[in-house]
């Protein structure tokens, strides 16, 4: 550890896992229906990139303090928000095979971070 505790680290994880879901969502938002070339460049496909960016340093910063075994399983974290996200924000369908994996997911990362 390089001077920080590992729950500072496990919170670079999560709000790297939260900007990279919203970077997936505002991506999502910002190429529907176009296109062109020039139809897949806006602001929302900007703000998206950005915050991939923003969690990728967020990603660094917890794998310079953790062995890449504890950080990795967090990639997982993104999948669940980006479900959440597209079930609340843009109406995509939960069905109970979906909601039961969700559930698994969580569940496995639960155990992982936590031993």
């Amino acid at each position: 550890m390089i001077g920080t505790s590992l729950v500072d680290s496990r919170i670079y994880l999560v709000l790297g896992s939260i900007l990279a879901a919203a970077g997936q969502v505002l991506l999502k938002v910002g190429v529907s229906g176009a296109t062109t070339l020039a139809g897949f460049i806006n602001v929302r496909v900007t703000t998206g990139l950005a915050c991939y960016v923003l969690g990728t340093v967020l990603w660094l910063i917890a794998l310079s303090r953790m062995p890449l075994s504890r950080v990795y399983p967090f990639t997982i974290l993104t999948f669940v928000i980006v479900y959440v996200a597209a079930i609340s924000l843009l109406g995509e369908r939960l069905t109970a095979p979906l909601f039961a994996g969700l559930v698994l997911v969580l569940a496995g990362l639960a155990i992982i971070a936590t031993s």
